[in-house]
């Protein structure tokens, strides 16, 4: 596949995404690497349109220079979308909210603290990203496993044998002590995604290196 042919590929799926205005966004391709550019109104339709650019096959990888520009009626003090942060997150069944600390400096949100999972520390990006005001979120929010698996790699291994979305004899995984080490080939961008979804999965591990290469 050609890079012109991508950049169609892409603009295509950008523009089938609900959430984005595909008018607001230019694509550049360069030997597979989509490059987004533009201004959008919304932080979560920044993620949202890199979500949709890293799903299309033959993409290798993205670098989104999107830059989020508030109108007028969503802007919010830094007080306010604080505030807003720490509601959410009190409200959230899953985030263990008494862990986690909020600060906000030009509507861009920083989470710091620890949790017991990858699972708990995804969700606490969920739950403040989309609130009004909120420019760009930084997660600094530290994994502290309560327990540790015994054999974390079979757990890893068996798990991408059940999975329809990886081809687990293209990955080999290592481990040492709660880092996890994906090495190998996939076919697309959204596999190794899911490659490395799987492997924080496993109960007890705080790191993941994904060194996987994207081979359409």
């Amino acid at each position: 596949m050609t890079d012109r042919e991508l950049q169609r590929h892409v603009e295509d799926a950008l523009g089938w995404e609900p959430s984005i205005d595909a008018a607001d966004i230019g694509v550049t391709v360069d030997n597979g690497v989509v490059t987004l550019r533009g201004d959008i109104s919304q932080y979560p339709a920044r993620v949202a349109a890199e979500r949709v650019a890293l799903g299309v096959y033959g993409v290798k990888a993205v670098a989104n220079d999107l830059k989020v520009r508030l109108p007028g009626l969503y802007e919010r003090t830094d007080s306010e979308i604080a505030q807003a942060a720490v509601n959410a997150l009190q409200w959230n069944t899953v985030v263990p909210a008494d862990r986690i600390s909020v600060t906000v400096s030009g509507g861009w949100i920083t989470l710091g603290g620890h949790v017991d999972s990858q699972y708990q520390r995804e969700a606490a990006t969920r739950a403040v990203r989309d609130l009004i005001g909120v420019r760009g979120l930084t997660n600094d929010i530290v994994v502290r496993p309560v327990l540790r698996a015994g054999d974390v790699q079979a757990k890893i291994e068996e798990a991408f044998k059940r999975s329809a979305e990886i081809d687990a004899r293209r990955i080999a995984v290592t481990v040492r002590d709660s880092a996890v080490v994906l090495v190998g080939h996939v076919r697309s961008w959204a596999e190794r995604q899911e490659a490395e979804r799987v492997a924080w999965a496993a109960p007890g591990v705080t790191q993941v290196d994904d060194r996987l290469t994207v081979t359409p």
